[in-house]
């Protein structure tokens, strides 16, 4: 997924106006899922290679699709620049964005859509998009670090529930996995509503001394 990100945004902009990064992000994975149906390559770094090809070979495809073709893009800008040059001639002087309209038999702002829609498409180096400070680019996915103390600490308080005695096991079980409440809880041990808060709170205060134990 980092990957794919780095690519969309390495390509974004780069296609017609009305482009969004989540299209090119879009095209990525479905092209990912593609590498990982067809790969017959040996080990990770041969995917890895794949799968990028792959990816950046999607995203370019969209944007060439989406992107006015070469040949109306080009005419439109020989007209724009042709024009341009005419009206400068005349004037003896570089002529507004309102004049070259006018003289091409169009508003302003029409013009400014044909300007924008005949740029031929532009692809900036990755280094200099890419930042490690750019939340664009930040990985959903939890930190290696995070994962790992959230792991052992998993199975440090699977141990400690392990320690705990039988009846103790089932008020964790019942309250934390069931989600009974005190009173339906209760009924099922066939207790009193104070004695089940008096078990919890035991079971409770041994796993909390469990766990401590453990940091120190």
């Amino acid at each position: 997924m980092p990957m794919v990100k780095r690519l969309a945004w390495h390509a974004y902009g780069s296609g017609r106006p009305g482009m969004e990064v989540e299209d090119l992000v879009q095209a990525g994975l479905m092209a990912l899922t593609e590498c990982i149906q067809r790969h017959q390559g040996q080990g990770d770094h041969a995917f890895a290679a794949y799968a990028k090809t792959r990816v950046r070979g999607a995203m370019f495809d969209l944007i060439r699709r989406e992107a006015p073709t070469t040949r109306t893009a080009a005419r439109k800008r020989r007209e724009i620049e042709s024009e341009t040059q005419r009206l400068a001639a005349v004037l003896g002087r570089t002529p507004g964005e309102a004049e070259v309209a006018d003289a091409m038999g169009m508003d302003a702002q029409t013009l400014s859509a044909m300007r924008c829609s005949s740029q031929p498409m532009r692809f900036d180096p990755i280094d200099l998009c890419y930042s490690d400070s750019n939340s664009a680019f930040a990985d959903d996915a939890p930190d290696a670090d995070d994962e790992m103390v959230a792991a052992e600490q998993s199975n440090r308080l699977s141990v400690a529930i392990g320690s705990l005695s039988e009846r103790l096991q089932l008020v964790v079980q019942l309250y934390f996995v069931e989600e009974l409440n005190l009173s339906e809880i209760a009924q099922v041990l066939e207790v009193s509503i104070p004695r089940v808060h008096q078990l919890k709170a035991q079971a409770l205060g041994q796993l909390n001394a469990a766990m401590q134990v453990g940091d120190d």
